[in-house]
């Protein structure tokens, strides 16, 4: 019951009994008490209606054995080591899927590499399970399962039983959808597969230009807001997702541009590597921007991506923050939203008078009208102040 499964599971209690299954009793609890474990606007509405047909169990075994179809939304952290992104979490379930359903349709919404799906499918001989990419944002899940960009699902397409059943999934999220005419589309698995992990990375490289233009007019004392304007003005590239940070982050973008690269190992290339390159020198960029200021505190503010969430996983700002603390220099976090005591062997601050006071530099990956009072202390490269 993270963005992916909740948001869906709402989308989809509007018009169908759903049971959502997740192994923290607490968010179980959560949610059966129609609050949201999650911070998500549209999500928490949903569920203080009570008018969705959703109930929340640990009980995998129970919720599989008469559902008609079966999400998987679980987690797959990218391995460092193999070079792979970690599915066990995603093969656990769909064995204890086929043990207790095997009837039931399967719908990887996890992402995994290029080919997996056709892989476990063989694996497990078990012909019923699909691969549907999300296109979901941190804090706005439902809200982009309610306005969807597209509904992709990957399916055998020369088999007419699994078509139908595809078909049949896609018409849920329709039915489930505010946006009318939506755009869906039926590929292969790993068609679609491609299509999650390309679509990733090239937000990843649109990150990376917009961010390499603004350190070229920070080294050149140019205003980086003009350029981005005068060069957004072409309709070709547009004035969307043009503001600088501290690096692309978060859950899904450093891990599928990573995995794809790794998918590239014998296919002729260059770009995909100096996407993963550009946002190593950002951040070294920015972490030298801070240092040589010879600050001796640096205040972190918040360890979220983007305003309105409270997934810190990944954050640019966590690789910044550790080559200032490489340095001797001290650091110390606001983020409320943590519950521990230190994050990386930083000091976690919850008081903001306290975090304001402490710090001599406040490094803000997105500007905060809570820091308007302490303007001269704050770096950030937020041109636009907007996500």
């Amino acid at each position: 019951m993270g963005y992916v499964g909740l948001s869906l599971s709402v989308l989809l209690a509007k018009n169908n009994d759903v049971t959502a299954v997740d192994i923290d009793p607490a968010r179980v609890n959560t949610v059966n008490a129609g609050e949201s474990p999650i911070r998500d606007p549209e999500i928490e509405v949903a569920l203080k209606t009570g008018e969705l047909r959703l109930s929340a169990t640990t009980d995998g075994d129970a919720a599989y054995s008469d559902a008609e179809f079966v999400i998987v939304s679980t987690p797959t952290n990218y391995d460092e080591k193999k070079n792979y992104f970690d599915t066990s979490s995603v093969e656990s379930v769909l064995r204890q899927v086929i043990a207790v359903n095997p009837a039931a349709v399967i719908v990887i919404k996890s992402t995994v590499p290029v080919g997996y799906t056709e892989s476990v499918r063989a694996a497990l001989t078990c012909d019923n399970i699909l691969f549907s990419p999300e296109f979901l944002r941190e804090g706005k899940a439902l809200y982009d399962n309610l306005y969807p960009s597209r509904i992709i699902v990957g399916v055998p397409t020369k088999n007419a039983r699994l078509m139908r059943e595809a078909e049949r999934f896609a018409g849920l999220l329709v039915d489930g959808a505010e946006k009318e005419n939506v755009e869906v589309r039926y590929m292969d698995p790993t068609e679609a597969e491609a299509v999650k992990l390309f679509a990733n990375t090239y937000l990843a490289l649109r990150v990376a230009f917009f961010n390499e233009l603004d350190t070229y007019a920070a080294l050149r004392g140019l205003d980086a807001s003009r350029i981005i304007e005068g060069v957004g003005l072409d309709p070709r590239i547009g004035s969307h997702y043009n503001n600088p940070s501290f690096g692309y982050g978060g859950y899904c973008l450093p891990k599928d541009t990573k995995q794809l690269l790794a998918n590239y190992r014998d296919v002729p290339q260059n770009l995909i590597p100096a996407i993963v390159e550009a946002n190593r020198t950002r951040k070294d960029f920015i972490a030298d921007q801070i240092i040589a200021r010879d600050p001796g505190t640096v205040g972190i503010y918040r360890l979220t991506m983007k305003e309105g969430s409270d997934n810190f996983r990944h954050s640019s700002v966590q690789g910044v923050m550790k080559r200032i603390q490489a340095k001797g220099i001290d650091v110390v976090v606001y983020e409320p939203a943590m519950k521990e005591e230190t994050f990386f062997r930083c000091r976690v601050i919850r008081d903001l008078a306290e975090f304001k006071e402490r710090s001599d530099v406040i490094l803000a990956n997105r500007f905060h009208p809570d820091l308007s009072d302490v303007a001269e202390k704050v770096y950030t490269r937020d041109l636009y102040f907007r996500d």
